[in-house]
């Protein structure tokens, strides 16, 4: 072979690993365990030195850390406190803040975070970290290859997903379903809450105005506990279909809160839901891409 077209040869191959190479650094595949409460749980490092299971959280931000999990912790030390914290069941909470700290997942680092103290997180995790890790990337919830992947563009497969609008309040994202009761079929919006180990959780108002404790079967009662501690009752029934995505789920168990208004203020989509589909969140956070698995 001559020698230029030897020397051109390496060029050109140089270029194809220099872009696979870019390729890679800008997408990270970060492997996550799916529970049997519907979580998603990822090995994390804290401060190079602590080694913790940490559910993703897509209605959260920060990094908590359970009270049982700070006890074997070596790396961890709380410099300053927050008050009349809000959590699902109730305002007056407050947690031990840790500043300056550092936090690895698969080959994503994150540094000067500050980490919160609370009494729960998922079963058999240590705490939770939320979407405001990705801020201005692309989230893509893998359920068929138990991963997130992390990249600054839309991947083409979103041509063949169901794009839905997001709507966001307070940092918080929302899809609309239907949800049929009775005769009727309700447009709603639901949060998008991977922590809920359910499938729907209506809100108080929709509980009421489609007299859901009159026109659906009763099938018993859920215990629900937030992060601090503060315990709810909601009741579980059985709705004939739930509508997401242009897909049809039959007798899909739902919850809410019945009698005495409980201020539950917002209607969740859970765990059992999120889990038949593929997810794909866009960067600005205004469409998400679902494909059902």
């Amino acid at each position: 072979m001559p020698l230029q077209r030897f020397f051109s040869l390496c060029l050109i191959l140089s270029g194809i690993l220099a872009s696979l190479t870019s390729v890679a650094q800008r997408t990270h595949l970060l492997p996550f365990r799916l529970t049997e409460n519907n979580n998603l749980v990822l090995t994390a490092i804290l401060n190079e030195k602590d080694t913790l299971q940490l559910m993703f959280h897509t209605a959260a931000t920060g990094l908590t850390i359970t009270e049982e999990a700070v006890k074997r912790l070596k790396s961890v030390r709380f410099n300053d406190s927050i008050d009349s914290i809000s959590s699902w069941g109730g305002s007056a909470n407050t947690a031990r803040v840790s500043t300056q700290n550092s936090l690895t997942i698969g080959s994503l680092q994150w540094k000067d975070l500050s980490v919160s103290e609370n009494l729960n997180s998922g079963p058999g995790t240590d705490g939770k970290f939320g979407m405001d890790f990705f801020a201005g990337k692309v989230v893509e919830i893998d359920y068929t290859g138990s991963r997130l992947i992390i990249q600054k563009k839309l991947p083409r497969k979103r041509k063949k997903y169901v794009a839905l609008p997001l709507q966001k309040q307070d940092g918080l994202l929302f899809v609309e379903a239907r949800s049929l009761v009775s005769d009727s079929v309700f447009d709603h919006t639901f949060l998008i809450h991977s922590a809920y180990s359910g499938a729907v959780l209506y809100d108080d108002s929709f509980a009421a105005r489609s007299r859901l404790s009159d026109r659906l079967k009763i099938t018993g009662e859920k215990r629900l506990t937030d992060s601090y501690g503060n315990v709810l009752i909601s009741r579980q029934a059985l709705l004939p279909v739930f509508l997401f995505a242009g897909f049809s789920m039959p007798d899909v168990t739902v919850g809410f809160f019945g009698g005495s208004l409980s201020g539950q203020a917002i209607s969740v989509l859970g765990g059992e839901v999120m889990k038949q589909f593929n997810w794909i969140f866009d960067e600005k956070r205004e469409f998400v891409y679902v494909q059902k698995r």
